[in-house]
């Protein structure tokens, strides 16, 4: 930090360990700190106490503890048309989304990132994701502020130094994932105090500032609006019911009814009723409202190992060199937080869409989840996965049947007799 400069750091506040030690951590380093807690969505817990309100109130002590301005603003409108308005549409559609990173997309690092920094004036934005970039901390602060030209690839002889996302020095808790959708404009601006610590040193710290109250809460698990509630009662308090049949992928047999699609995603069980047996979704046909189900957890109707996402988001704002020139890569993939990453070779489509080809077949790949791509340890960024290749059960049935009509063909012309 340049002598005599106090830069200003705007924190985002969830009430949680991670932010608030985040936020004593940029204190520590001598910067100008405020605390932001922000409020997406309104809701009670089980037992009527709005789970927000604590969390602000949690927020608020870790504030006061670290003697900073504290501010809260509200979100609840802008999270509601841009990331649960789209995804009670991605629903519909019969696709399952993922709210954490759009959330991240369209909040953390759009709307919030403006308050902190044309707002309240901070020279930095800072998160206690597990996650760290490519800047050291001064060169954030030396960000001026630039508008991306909205072509699909800009001129190659442009010079330009994007700033890359990197996985946190804790892998099992990196966060990176979820960081797949934020643009290159917000990532320059912001600051991941917690990019070398692991998890476990980071409650250490908690402990030793004293802030034994946000230590003790559980780790909030699962979409936040959720909460503890089950899933099917939650997601009909917005969506019609659209009854339909369970249908076996066997043989075509109805097994029972559901009260929609959208209750259901791919790989997970099928409360069926009368069945002893466990059977498991494998496809969705959102026009018939069929959905279709296999009778064991690794069913080869569940895996596959091709797929085709929308355009893709890098998070360097240009697709690799290396795949703008031979329109192919080989990276790693995964479309769920803290699943291995599976070695895949990408295909770059003249529409800014990819197509994925997985090293091996993976089970439950969804539409409407991200398809997250790394390379070494750097995250590239995500595309929403929008397209199936066949199944291991498509491909097994198809060649079934070739193999049929090979010998049925061979039996009405038999070869002469020599």
């Amino acid at each position: 930090m340049k002598m005599g400069v106090v830069r200003h750091v705007v924190c985002a506040m969830s009430g949680g360990v991670d932010s608030s030690v985040a936020a004593l951590l940029l204190k520590k380093r001598g910067y100008n700190v405020t605390g932001v807690f922000m409020k997406n969505w309104d809701s009670l817990d089980e037992s009527g106490v709005c789970a927000t309100e604590k969390d602000c109130e949690d927020a608020y002590k870790v504030c006061q503890m670290l003697d900073i301005p504290f501010h809260q603003v509200s979100y609840v409108k802008e999270y509601w048309h841009e990331v649960f308005s789209n995804l009670l549409k991605e629903y519909e559609k019969g696709r399952t989304p993922n709210p954490d990173i759009l959330c991240n997309k369209h909040i953390k690092f759009n709307h919030f990132h403006k308050y902190a920094i044309i707002t309240l004036g901070a020279d930095a934005m800072a998160t206690g994701h597990y996650a760290r970039t490519s800047q050291e901390d001064e060169e954030v602060f030396q960000q001026t502020p630039k508008t991306a030209p909205l072509v699909l690839f800009r001129n190659r002889f442009e010079f330009r130094n994007p700033v890359r996302l990197h996985k946190g020095a804790d892998l099992v808790k990196d966060q990176t994932f979820f960081l797949s959708q934020i643009s290159q404009h917000a990532l320059r601006q912001t600051l991941f105090p917690l990019a070398g610590l692991t998890k476990n040193f980071v409650k250490k710290v908690a402990a030793e500032a004293g802030f034994h109250h946000v230590l003790k809460k559980k780790e909030s698990m699962g979409i936040c609006f959720i909460g503890e509630r089950n899933f099917e009662n939650f997601i009909l308090e917005y969506l019609k019911p659209k009854p339909g049949n369970f249908v076996s992928i066997e043989d075509g047999t109805v097994m029972g009814t559901h009260k929609g699609w959208f209750t259901l995603t791919l790989g997970q069980r099928a409360r069926i009723g009368g069945q002893r047996d466990a059977w498991f979704v494998v496809d969705k046909d959102i026009n018939t409202g069929d959905v279709v189900v296999a009778p064991s957890t690794n069913h080869p109707a569940l895996f596959r190992d091709i797929l085709r996402t929308e355009r893709f988001h890098w998070i360097a704002e240009d697709p690799p060199p290396e795949l703008v020139r031979t329109k192919m890569m080989e990276c790693h993939f995964r479309f769920i937080h803290q699943m291995p990453l599976t070695p895949c070779t990408v295909t770059l489509n003249m529409d800014g869409s990819v197509w994925i080809s997985l090293a091996q077949p993976l089970r439950a790949l969804t539409p409407g989840q991200f398809a997250v791509l790394y390379k070494g340890d750097e995250c590239l960024g995500s595309g929403k996965i929008i397209q199936l290749g066949p199944s291991e059960f498509t491909i097994q049935r198809g060649r079934e049947c070739s193999e049929a009509t090979r010998l049925n063909n061979h039996k009405q012309n038999p070869e002469p007799v020599r």
